[in-house]
């Protein structure tokens, strides 16, 4: 399997901000996300062959962690990532997979289901990649609410989040959500302001924090990036 990074940490994103968590950093991505904060996991693949059992010793090196977090890139696309999913699970870690919600799931072992379903602000601007890709992108992820269904039947627990610029942006995620999964709890969907840094994060805090407050979803803050910046291994 192809490893960008292996690093502990704390959980910076979702309904378990703050918690002590194992990443685990796939390389590869069926996407093409224009705002992407992880370019070498996705744009321009990089890392190193591990196998599955290197994985795990490496995660369990870490004796303070029961929690791990399969990311990326898209980490469902990644060859044997069932395998590594189940031999967490036999030793007993909590498994977060964090995922576009483009790949069924196949009955993967997972306890938090982070599910970041792509809005029209993903696209890659023309001239700025390959047309094929551009089009790879639409099509991959305009298909993905029967997928994320499957998620939400098959995983433990889920959330959704949504990476929000503009006041479109909660107009196309609100629209998805009364579309497809009216009936989940709204406080299960989460909108996390796009940014790499304190300072383009908090552009858009005040409009996210209001359109939660009216229509119950979650404001999903990045502590990450507050605390150590935009940076690998955090």
């Amino acid at each position: 399997m192809l490893i960008s990074e292996i690093f502990y940490s704390i959980q910076g994103e979702g309904e378990l901000t703050g918690v002590p968590s194992v990443f685990v950093r796939t390389s590869g991505c069926n996407l093409r996300c224009k705002w992407c904060d992880t370019p070498y996991a996705s744009w321009k693949p990089e890392g190193h062959k591990m196998s599955i059992d290197e994985i795990v010793a490496e995660v369990k090196k870490h004796q303070g962690a029961r929690h791990v977090v399969l990311t990326g890139g898209e980490p469902m696309i990644a060859p044997g990532i069932h395998s590594l999913a189940s031999k967490l699970r036999d030793a007993r870690y909590h498994i977060t997979i964090e995922t576009a919600g483009t790949i069924s799931p196949s009955g993967i072992a997972c306890d938090l289901a982070s599910l970041s379903p792509k809005l029209n602000n993903s696209t890659p601007e023309e001239g700025s990649i390959d047309a094929g890709w551009i089009k790879r992108h639409e099509e991959t992820r305009s298909e993905s609410v029967d997928i994320l269904s499957e998620w939400i039947e098959q995983a433990s627990d889920y959330q959704f989040k949504f990476v929000i610029s503009t006041h479109d942006d909660l107009m196309q995620a609100l629209g998805m959500m009364r579309l497809g999964f009216h009936e989940i709890p709204r406080w299960k969907v989460q909108l996390m302001p796009e940014g790499i840094d304190s300072n383009a994060i908090a552009k858009n805090r005040a409009m996210l924090i209001d359109f939660c407050k009216e229509i119950g979803f979650r404001f999903c803050d990045r502590l990450h990036i507050h605390l150590f910046g935009n940076t690998r291994g955090t």
